[in-house]
């Protein structure tokens, strides 16, 4: 494993990707190209400009949190697949 390609193979090991050698190689391009543009960032001059995590003012959008009530067990159960006994019936997922 050659130096330049270290960064694509470690993160295809984190991600449990097998990757050819042609595959690293297009990877490594364009892994080079994204931190050039980083690095070009890195130049941008933002004296004077106050950071903002966002182009324009959002404020809270969400509705206020408050209780309302919600379906009934009839209801509920009728909107189910399949139910018994007051109960959703599923599929089993575990063997005991």
């Amino acid at each position: 494993m050659s130096n330049e390609n270290m960064d694509v193979r470690y993160v295809a090991d984190l991600a449990r990707i097998d990757l050819s050698d042609q595959e690293c190689a297009t990877f490594q391009g364009q892994l080079d190209a994204i931190l050039g543009y980083i690095e070009k960032l890195k130049d941008v001059d933002v004296d004077g400009i106050e950071p903002t995590a966002h182009a324009s003012p959002v404020f809270d959008r969400l509705r206020e949190d408050v209780s309302r009530p919600g379906l009934g067990q009839a209801d509920l159960l009728q909107n189910a697949p399949d139910s018994g006994k007051g109960q959703i019936r599923v599929p089993k997922v575990v063997d005991a």
